[in-house]
C-alpha cells in the first residue's frame, strides 16, 4: 500500500489506534475521514489536524452502515482506502447474549456491511486497499472475552477469503494483527504495563506498511507469541499462560 496521497476512511477514528492511525495517515499527506458514534470525541481528533473530516457512524446500524456509504462516496469520491477498525470488547461471565449480539454487530457485521456498500467504489479506482484489524486473540482466544475472540477469528478468516476473491481486482486487502495495546478498548488496558505502548504499536506498524513488496498481513513482533503459536507446535501452552487465574 501507498502510503501518501490516498483518501483513507478509519471507522473508530475517534479515539484509540483509529485515532492513532488517523494522525500518521493525515502527516503522511493522505486526505483523512474519521468515523465513530462519539461526535464530541471525533470533533477533537479533527481540531488537532486541520484538513481531517468527520462522519458519525454506528457499525452496528445496519441500514445506518449503508446510507453512511452512500454519504460518504458522495463527499469523497476520491475514496480508495478503507481501515475497518471500529470494535469492542467486554468481558463475559459464561454466556451474556446482550454482550454477544453487539460484539458480534459492531465487529463482524459491521466492517462485512461497510465493506459490502463500499465495494463497487473501490473497485472502480485505479488502486485501493481494505485494510482490516483483527487481533492475536484470533489465533488464541482468551476465555474472559470469548465472542470478541470469536469476531477476530472470522475477521482473519473472512480476510484471507475477500483477499482471495479480491487478487484480480484492483482492490488490496491488508490484515493487521494487533497485540494487547495501551487503549481504553477495555477499563485498565491504557495503564497496563503488560500491553505494547500506543505510539510503539504505531510505529511498527506503519513501517511494515511500508515493506517492499507489500505484506498480506501486519504482525508486530509482540503479537507473534499468539499469532505464531500454532506453527511453533506450542498453542496449548501459550492457551494455558494467557487463560491462567
Amino acid at each position: 500500500m501507498q502510503l501518501t496521497g490516498n483518501t483513507i476512511l478509519i471507522t473508530g477514528g475517534g479515539s484509540g489506534l483509529g485515532a492513532a492511525w488517523a494522525h500518521e495517515f493525515h502527516a503522511a499527506g493522505n486526505q483523512v475521514i474519521i468515523a465513530g458514534r462519539r461526535q464530541a470525541a471525533l470533533d477533537a481528533v479533527v481540531a488537532e489536524h486541520p484538513g481531517m473530516a468527520a462522519m458519525v457512524l454506528d457499525m452496528a446500524d445496519a441500514e445506518g452502515v449503508t446510507a453512511f456509504a452512500d454519504r460518504l462516496v458522495a463527499d469523497f469520491p476520491a475514496l480508495n482506502a478503507v481501515l475497518l477498525n471500529a470494535g469492542i470488547m467486554v468481558a463475559e461471565e459464561k454466556i451474556d447474549l446482550a454482550i454477544a449480539e453487539a460484539t458480534i454487530a459492531t465487529n463482524l457485521l459491521g466492517p462485512i456491511r461497510l465493506a459490502h456498500a463500499l465495494l463497487p467504489h473501490l473497485e472502480a479506482q485505479a488502486a485501493s486497499t481494505i485494510l482490516t484489524v483483527s487481533s492475536g486473540l484470533a489465533f488464541v482466544p482468551l476465555a474472559a472475552t470469548p465472542t470478541y475472540s470469536a469476531t477476530k477469528a472470522a475477521i482473519h478468516s473472512w480476510s484471507l477469503g475477500l483477499r482471495e476473491q479480491l487478487k484480480a481486482t484492483s482492490v488490496e486487502v491488508i490484515e493487521i494483527v494487533p497485540p494487547g495495546v495501551q487503549t481504553d478498548l477495555m477499563p485498565g488496558h491504557a495503564d497496563n504495563d503488560q500491553m505494547m505502548p500506543l505510539a510503539d504499536f504505531i510505529a511498527e506498524t506503519m513501517a511494515l506498511l511500508r515493506q517492499e513488496p507489500a505484506l498480506a498481513e501486519i504482525h508486530v513482533e509482540r503479537v507473534k507469541f499468539l499469532s505464531e503459536a500454532t506453527q511453533r507446535g506450542d498453542f496449548a501452552q501459550v492457551f494455558g499462560m494467557l487463560n491462567q487465574h
